[in-house]
C-alpha cells in the first residue's frame, strides 16, 4: 500500500513541474524511488531541501495557503474574488477592483476581468474541494457572444479538474452555476486570528474605566508593595492623556504618591493595554 507522499505524487505530478523539494532525506529516497518507478526521466526533479530556514519559511508556503484560501482572493490584474460558504451552497463573487475602463472597451474590460477570475475560479475549485452547488456572479457582459466566449473558456479550464461535474450556462442575470463532486472532505483552512485587544468580542474597555483601572494598579504598587521608580508603559495616546499640559495626571500623582512616575509610549500596545515595570526593569505582575 503506498503512502500518502506516494498517492499524491501519481495524483498531481505531470510535465509541467519543473522541480519537487523534500525536506527529510528518508522521504527523499520514497519519492525519488517512485518517480523512478513511474516516470524514470523525472526522476531529477526531486530534490533534498538543505538550507537551515524551514522549507515552508524558504518557499512561503504558509503565506501562500493564507492568500488561497481567505475569504477575498486577489488577482494579478487588480480584481478580486469573494468567496462565501454557506449550508446550502458556495457563492464566488468576481469584482473588478481598481481595473476601470472607458464606456467604449467597458464590455472588453469585463470580459478580461472574468476569464481571469474563471482561470483563478477553476484553481479555487480543486484547492477548496468545493462540492456542491457553486454559484458565481461574474461581472455583467451585454454581449452574448462574450458570454458564450467566458462559458466556453471556463468548460476548457474545468477540464483538468479530476471531480465530476456539470456547468450551466449563465443565466440571464448572469450567473454561472456549477455542481462538482466532492473528492476528499472540504479545505477550511482560518485565514483570520482573534483581535488581542478585544479578544474577538469587536468591543473593549470604556477608556474611563481603564484609566481607573490603572490608577487602582498604580496605588496598590505604590503604597501596598512599597515599589519607588515605576514605570507606567501605555499606548501613545494614553500616554498623550497621562502627560500632557499644566496639570496634567502624571503631575497630580507626583504630589499625591511623592514620587514621579514615568510613563512610557509603546507604539506596538493595544490601546487598552498598560503594564508597569520596576526600577529593576521588570514587569511588575498584578
Amino acid at each position: 500500500e503506498m503512502d500518502r507522499s506516494s498517492t499524491l505524487i501519481r495524483d498531481i505530478l505531470n510535465p509541467d513541474f519543473t522541480n519537487v523539494y523534500v525536506s527529510t532525506p528518508e522521504l527523499y529516497d520514497d519519492i525519488r524511488s517512485y518517480v523512478h518507478d513511474i516516470s524514470p526521466e523525472m526522476e531529477k526533479i526531486v530534490k533534498l531541501y538543505k538550507q537551515k530556514e524551514p522549507i515552508y519559511d524558504h518557499f512561503g508556503v504558509e503565506k501562500q495557503i493564507k492568500n488561497a484560501f481567505g475569504k477575498t482572493v486577489n488577482l494579478p490584474g487588480g480584481a478580486y474574488l469573494v468567496v462565501e460558504h454557506t449550508e446550502a451552497l458556495h457563492v464566488i463573487d468576481v469584482n473588478s477592483g481598481n481595473r476601470t475602463a472607458s464606456k467604449e472597451n467597458q464590455e472588453e474590460n469585463a470580459l478580461q476581468v472574468n476569464k481571469e477570475a474563471a482561470k483563478e475560479i477553476a484553481r479555487q475549485l480543486r484547492l477548496r474541494d468545493m462540492g456542491g452547488i457553486v454559484v458565481i456572479d461574474f461581472i455583467d457582459m451585454h454581449k452574448p457572444t462574450n458570454r458564450k466566449i467566458l462559458f466556453d473558456y471556463l468548460r476548457e479550464l474545468m477540464l483538468l479538474d479530476r471531480a465530476k461535474h456539470t456547468i450551466l450556462p449563465p443565466s440571464k442575470f448572469g450567473l454561472v452555476q456549477i455542481t462538482r463532486q466532492r473528492v476528499r472532505p472540504e479545505m477550511n483552512i482560518v485565514t483570520v486570528e482573534k483581535c488581542p485587544a478585544c479578544g474577538g468580542t469587536g468591543e473593549i474597555k470604556a477608556s474611563i474605566v481603564l484609566m481607573d483601572d490603572i490608577e487602582n494598579n498604580l496605588n496598590y504598587i505604590l503604597r501596598e508593595q512599597n515599589e519607588k521608580g515605576v514605570t507606567l508603559s501605555v499606548h501613545p495616546y494614553i500616554e498623550a492623556y497621562i502627560t500632557k499640559g499644566i496639570f496634567n495626571l502624571q503631575r497630580r500623582w507626583f504630589f499625591k504618591y511623592g514620587q514621579w512616575i514615568k510613563v512610557k509610549a509603546q507604539s506596538s500596545y493595544y490601546l487598552n493595554e498598560f503594564h508597569f515595570i520596576s526600577s529593576k526593569d521588570e514587569e511588575i505582575k498584578l
